[in-house]
């Protein structure tokens, strides 16, 4: 089984033999082995715990008014699509500076860029209740995206240096559901604070919650033993991301990423509006504690690993799709429990499947990680902020089953993207091993 996740037979991109976009950093291959982080090692505990906590504020912050748009709607006199934009804004703000705040971690260091795109996304997230106006709501968003693009794609090229590839899978794993974590516990805190105080309060609530996960990050985090800092090279950079894009595994990697969380980002975007309408008529508390389900993703993502193991990248990710499918097309039913077993099974094949494709950039990088996992973090917000955007459009033109039937499109995307790599990865096989080609 070839070991990226759409089908290639290498894990060297072609930007492997040009220079880094820092000219005197090294190669993360020339660290010795055991200078690395593995389980059972002191320090991986540490880094895991801290890294835990950055992936539940990150997507706390990052998506706090998503479970609120209804009541945002009501309270600014907003449409469904003009409330969307405090969830595209920021994470569009995020995909387009992901990519120079990767450059500068080049530069300053993993860790930092991580506390620093931390504290100040924590600051603008306590200024966010009091924005007076959607125009104010959806400018302090878009900051803060871009002030968090600075931490996933530091986290993952600092996973990628400093823990022993047999366990980078599950290091990923656990800070995605770091992710899935903060996405449902900052939805089920916003949707009850929100019935009980108003969506001002509910997003304060947030900052407070961001504000005790970044203390945490900063006094767990371990030092980089792996990291050596260089002279920023801007030429050096358009050269990496150049030989990054132009790697056809990475790219299908990008478009994996794009499209599963564009379904992502349509579904919770609009099934707020969906459950407080009729035949649901769900109150905002409920609708907030429906986020509940994230903790199937928390499992999956973590997981990650070993259905890699066990079913190759390429299965994972054939798995994980499937599950996205069943339950976009079990969310139609007009029955409370379908839909929410609907949601679990889009929640679980989405977050498997972000884990397997990004870890499967962080693999295939030998150099220039921080830029190879930051134009996948930019691909994947993007698809974010589409999803969010176009997913409600699709709800105004045809309701709930417009949302299932865009989501359904960019599953089959993935499915196509797939298919494709396989087919390369055999036509590869049997160019250079015609025999063992035929065997398999």
């Amino acid at each position: 089984m070839p070991p990226a996740s759409t089908g290639a037979s290498t894990l060297v991109v072609a930007a492997s033999s040009q220079p880094s976009p820092v000219a005197d950093s090294p190669a993360p291959a020339a660290t010795a082995a055991t200078d690395r982080l593995e389980p059972g090692r002191p320090g991986y505990r540490r880094m895991s715990f801290a890294l835990f906590a950055a992936g539940v504020a990150t997507f706390a912050l990052l998506y706090s008014t998503q479970a609120l748009l209804p009541a945002v709607s009501a309270s600014l006199g907003a449409t469904a699509g003009q409330a969307s934009w405090t969830v595209s804004a920021a994470t569009g703000a995020l995909a387009l500076c992901v990519l120079p705040m990767s450059a500068l971690s080049e530069r300053f260091g993993r860790r930092q860029m991580m506390t620093a795109s931390l504290t100040v996304a924590v600051l603008v997230g306590l200024l966010v209740p009091f924005a007076p106006s959607l125009g104010w709501l959806i400018a302090l968003r878009a900051v803060q995206g871009a002030a968090l693009a600075g931490l996933p794609a530091s986290a993952m090229a600092y996973l990628a240096e400093e823990v022993r590839p047999k366990a980078l899978v599950a290091a990923i794993g656990l800070f995605v559901a770091g992710n899935s974590i903060g996405g449902m516990s900052g939805r089920i805190v916003t949707g009850w604070i929100a019935q009980l105080w108003g969506w001002r309060a509910a997003l304060g609530a947030v900052g407070l919650m961001a504000l005790a996960c970044a203390v945490v990050f900063h006094f767990m985090i371990p030092r980089a033993r792996n990291f050596t800092p260089g002279t920023l090279n801007p030429k050096a950079l358009a050269r990496t991301v150049g030989d990054h894009l132009a790697n056809p595994l990475l790219r299908r990697l990008y478009a994996i990423g794009a499209l599963f969380m564009t379904v992502f980002g349509a579904v919770y975007t609009v099934i707020g509006y969906r459950l407080v309408e009729a035949p649901f008529n769900l109150p905002q508390g409920v609708v907030g504690s429906i986020f509940l389900v994230y903790l199937v993703g928390t499992v999956s993502s973590a997981a990650a690993g070993r259905l890699v193991a066990r079913l190759g990248r390429r299965g994972a990710l054939y798995l994980a799709v499937s599950t996205t499918a069943a339950g976009l097309l079990l969310s139609l039913s007009d029955r409370l429990a379908a839909v929410l077993l609907g949601l679990v099974l889009i929640t679980a094949g989405f977050f498997a499947g972000h884990a397997v494709a990004s870890s499967s950039v962080s693999r295939t990088a030998t150099k220039g990680r921080a830029q190879a996992s930051a134009l996948y973090q930019s691909a994947y917000y993007l698809g974010s902020s589409a999803g969010g955007t176009l997913g409600a459009v699709a709800f105004h033109a045809g309701g709930w089953t417009g949302t299932v039937a865009l989501g359904l499109f960019a599953v089959l995307g993935v499915v196509s993207i797939t298919l494709y790599g396989s087919r390369v990865a055999r036509a590869e096989r049997l160019r250079t091993s015609p025999v063992a080609a035929v065997r398999a």
